[in-house]
């Protein structure tokens, strides 16, 4: 179990530990020769952060502790615009970009809430795969089974090796497709996907503007809620959980339970035997629209034709200081018209409604969030089939709720000492406390 928000707020409340020390032993184990620390983060920033510690002490020693996350170190990934840096979304590409001139809005909003922002952490070039391989800056090891070497998820990947391995008590990132959820399932953390409008994108470098949304990686549930409170500029406060006896879940049926291995099979049904045993009840339900997905988007969807835009006359001047296995996908986009964008956006608005049809009557949609454990990253790396065919499955069953324009969160609910494994809880937009919530109630269960 990983320190919680709250459990680390007690403890600075109570004088039984301080910003600095959290900070220096975060620091320690981001700069620790041996770590993961070198391919978790892009920037680290020793200086600042213990500046921002010193200044919260004495802010709380006066009584003037601004939020519960005040004086927390925390990680933001390299899309997230720092004052005086360039931002790099895990590219080689724009190395040399201009500094930002302002840091994003998300990043504003945790540091007036008094967060220590130790750096900025790796990820999949332009955030543009689900299993977080960066040729370029590293790939951090998942924590479980670091002797094998398999993935972190992606392409959140060094916020959620931050977070697993002491080095920030939180990492925020983005999701576009799966980006938040991914990672935490892999890496055994919570991750909160909330509704792409809930959370403003000001000074945060686009995947699809349709489809990006931030979000955090995190001990617990109630902290991704303090977090997305604080992200989203409201009250850091956490919902009441709610009421899991009558509460009613969907399990789809359709594509999201293929290609299970036995890991997650076993995970998903213990979490099933154990959530009914609380009263809640669960009935499996077609959503013949999942499978229409992939011809749908067979034409590279809204992240082809969106990162196209705004990368194309960067691939013109540096093509082959991409990624090959990113601007290969990016490139995507270059074939799609304006009329295959406005059949796109018809479709999607047709689909939503249908799975919301679907979904009726049901508090949440339950599955597994990747249906299958950590890769090795090596073999990844040495066959292009498999990377393509393992990014397909990691990204398939997040990329529905982020095309549902929903909210999602993923929690681990694999038994202790096995591999990590995520489950998901779903719903449309607009409904992000409601899951929060929801989450709270079932994240007790899964512990009892």
């Amino acid at each position: 179990m990983y320190p919680t928000i709250a459990e680390l707020a007690a403890a600075l409340q109570a004088g039984r530990s301080t910003s600095v020390a959290l900070t220096e032993a975060a620091l320690a184990r981001a700069q620790d020769a041996y770590g993961e620390g070198a391919k978790v983060f892009t920037d680290l920033y020793p200086e600042q952060a213990l500046a921002a510690a010193r200044a919260s002490d004495t802010l709380r020693a006066a009584g003037l502790a601004r939020s519960p996350i005040d004086g927390l170190p925390i990680s933001v990934k390299d899309l997230f615009d720092i004052a005086g840096q360039p931002t790099r979304a895990g590219s080689v590409v724009l190395k040399t970009a201009p500094p930002a001139q302002r840091s994003a809005l998300a990043v504003r909003r945790l540091q007036a809430a008094g967060v220590v922002v130790v750096g900025r952490t790796n990820m999949t070039e332009f955030a543009y795969s689900g299993l977080g391989i960066n040729p370029h800056y590293g790939t951090p090891r998942n924590p479980w089974d670091r002797d094998t070497g398999r993935i972190p998820g992606g392409s959140s990947s060094g916020a959620a090796v931050s977070v697993s391995d002491g080095m920030a008590v939180a990492g925020i990132g983005s999701d576009t497709g799966g980006s938040v959820r991914i990672p935490a399932a892999l890496c055994g953390l919570t991750g909160f996907k909330p509704t792409a409008r809930r959370i403003d994108m000001q000074g945060v470098l686009p995947l699809s503007a349709e489809l990006d949304s931030l979000g955090p990686l995190a001990a617990s549930v109630a902290c991704c809620a303090v977090l997305d409170a604080v992200l989203a500029g409201e009250e850091p406060e956490v919902p009441p959980a709610a009421e899991l006896a009558g509460a009613r879940l969907a399990v789809p049926t359709t594509v999201v339970l293929d290609d299970m291995d036995e890991t997650v099979a076993a995970a998903f049904a213990r979490a099933r035997e154990r959530l009914q045993a609380a009263g809640v009840r669960i009935a499996e339900i077609e959503i013949p629209e999942f499978a229409e997905l992939a011809s749908i988007n067979a034409k590279g969807g809204y992240t082809a034709a969106q990162a196209w835009a705004w990368h194309k006359d960067l691939i013109a001047r540096a093509e082959e200081e991409y990624d090959p296995r990113v601007v290969s996908r990016i490139r995507r986009g270059r074939d799609m018209s304006a009329a295959d964008f406005i059949a796109l956006q018809a479709a999607r608005q047709r689909w939503i409604a249908q799975v919301q049809a679907r979904m009726a009557g049901y508090d949440a949609l339950l599955m597994p969030t990747v249906p299958q454990v950590a890769p090795p990253i090596a073999a990844l790396v040495q066959d292009e089939a498999l990377y393509f065919r393992m990014n397909g499955l990691m990204l398939r069953n997040p990329t529905f709720i982020n095309f549902l324009d929903g909210c999602a969160l993923s929690l681990p609910c694999h038994a202790p000492g096995q591999a990590p494994v995520g489950l998901m809880l779903a719903a449309g937009g607009g409904q992000d406390r409601r899951v929060l919530s929801l989450g709270l109630a079932v994240e007790g269960a899964l512990r009892a």
